[in-house]
């Protein structure tokens, strides 16, 4: 597609779930994919499978908790292909829990990688989009910020935290840069892995109805296809049968 083709995307998470369907079809259709996530290993196996298949892939290890690692997704993606177009921040956790569990560490985890890791991305990337004029932030979110349930607290929180960041960058973008949200509904990936196990038991009975990721990387590249001066500010897709 030529909204896509030549573009170069970075994306954390990538290693997993959303964002490595959505690595693999923005490949697909032409785009210079730049791979983030903490497992160096899933990383590799990605990026051979998508250069196997006649695309582009460059991979570093990044925990978005790190504000370094950010700028280095930033720089190999210039360094690699001497532009970035889009920053995918798709890397996520939920440790969703009762309130009166207390689990502080697993509130300040989420507010570190579901928070503070998309803006240490836009402080990666804003500088340069405004350097070469162009940029495109696409930011994960989640349909738990639509629609506030118990165990959910903190995460929707962090994820509302992100929906709020976004709209003020919109604001703020000018006309050369675009900013878009994608809230995602129950998604088939490994999001549960690490919760509560009342928690777990609630999140697996929704996976039955789950979409495939791959739906969710259509509803991005879709944002990334638009021509130059259209923004889509704000995508939900969920299955037709979560209420």
């Amino acid at each position: 597609m030529p909204g896509i083709e030549g573009k170069v995307v970075a994306i954390t998470g990538a290693s997993s779930g959303i964002g490595e369907a959505t690595a693999l079809l923005l490949a697909e259709r032409g785009a210079k994919v730049v791979l983030g996530a903490r497992r160096p290993e899933r990383l590799a196996a990605l990026a051979a499978r998508i250069e196997q298949a006649g695309g582009e892939a460059a991979w570093i290890r990044t925990d978005v908790t790190r504000r370094e690692d950010l700028h280095g997704l930033v720089k190999l993606a210039c360094e690699r292909y001497g532009k970035l177009d889009v920053l995918v921040s798709n890397a996520g956790i939920g440790l969703i829990s009762p309130l009166d569990d207390l689990r502080v560490d697993d509130w300040e985890q989420m507010i570190d990688v579901n928070l503070k890791g998309v803006l240490y991305g836009i402080a990666a990337a804003l500088p340069l989009f405004r350097e070469q004029g162009f940029g495109h932030f696409v930011n994960t979110v989640s349909t738990a910020g639509l629609r506030i349930v118990p165990l959910q607290s903190v995460y929707a929180a962090t994820k509302n935290a992100v929906r709020t960041v976004s709209e003020g960058l919109r604001q703020e973008a000018g006309a050369d840069l675009r900013v878009t949200v994608v809230s995602p509904g129950a998604v088939r990936t490994d999001f549960a892995e690490h919760m509560d196990p009342a928690a777990k038991a609630q999140i697996d009975k929704l996976m039955e109805i789950a979409l495939p990721p791959d739906a969710v990387a259509r509803a991005i590249a879709f944002a990334i296809e638009q021509p130059d001066g259209v923004d889509v500010g704000d995508i939900v897709v969920r299955p037709t049968a979560q209420g």
